[in-house]
């Protein structure tokens, strides 16, 4: 009697257990699931594809993309604000490359106005000048558009003791430009990590460009390629150095560097 009593209160526990396991799941299943904060959006325009540089836009490169709207600064273009954006923008140039689903920003583009496309990418002030480069005078093939250089000059003058060999002299005569170009290249072509060419397109300001073209005259002319490292870095020369710069060179004889006067 004892046992049988058992087995019943053991049998009645366990369907209690069940019951109570099955009816809290079908309470979570039932129970309404919590609200999710909805994100607030813009619609934003942006690059449907990859746009290269120098490349012509066209509306079919472009689309509208929900953007939230906490991060659409002003300088985003908004369907709110600028609805027919896409045909307004089609057929400028793009300054600067954009990849896929990046947001268009007007200042990497540029209306050509039926000028070329170096006209047209060329900011505003600066000047575009090429100069005669080979594989020794242009870093052998490693200086691609947009790297930046420094540029050299180097002269070879009569030793005036009529003696001794000539006088071989060097200064950097401008640094950290920007090259735009290897002949008619203005990119870096997909696969190439080198690109030999005979003209390097160089950007700079009016009195370089002045610099350049007198020296070009004077001697050879070498690109040096600067690290990417500190392409933008701002030169620090003392003022002092400054001024022996304007007033001479570094001249190098048999390996031993001595300073002279450089001719104005």
């Amino acid at each position: 009697m004892n046992i049988a009593r058992v087995i019943v209160l053991t049998i009645a526990l366990s369907a209690g257990g069940v019951a109570a396991y099955l009816a809290r799941g079908t309470e979570e299943k039932t129970r309404p699931a919590e609200p999710v904060a909805q994100i607030a959006t813009s619609e934003i325009l942006v690059a449907k594809s990859d746009i290269g540089l120098g490349q012509a836009v066209k509306p079919e490169d472009l689309q509208w993309q929900a953007w939230p709207t906490t991060t659409a600064g002003a300088n985003l273009i908004s369907r709110a604000s600028k609805a027919d954006a896409i045909n307004e923008i089609a057929g400028s140039i793009a300054r600067a490359p954009f990849i896929a689903g990046e947001p268009i920003r007007e200042q990497k583009l540029v209306k050509a106005n039926g000028s070329g496309f170096m006209a047209a990418i060329l900011p505003s002030g600066m000047r575009a000048i090429s100069t005669e480069i080979t594989p020794e005078t242009g870093a052998g093939g490693f200086i691609l558009p947009n790297d930046r250089v420094d540029v050299i000059l180097s002269k070879r003058e009569k030793n005036p003791d009529r003696a001794g060999p000539d006088v071989v002299s060097s200064e950097i005569i401008l640094t950290n430009i920007r090259v735009l170009a290897i002949d008619q290249a203005p990119k870096e072509k997909e696969g190439l990590n080198t690109l030999v060419g005979k003209t390097a397109t160089l950007e700079l300001k009016p009195e370089q460009a002045e610099t350049l073209a007198r020296s070009r005259q004077s001697g050879t002319l070498s690109l040096a390629l600067r690290s990417i490292t500190d392409a933008n870095k701002v030169e620090n020369r003392s003022d002092d150095h400054a001024q022996k710069r304007s007033e001479g060179v570094n001249v190098v004889r048999y390996g031993v560097a001595n300073p002279t006067t450089a001719q104005k």
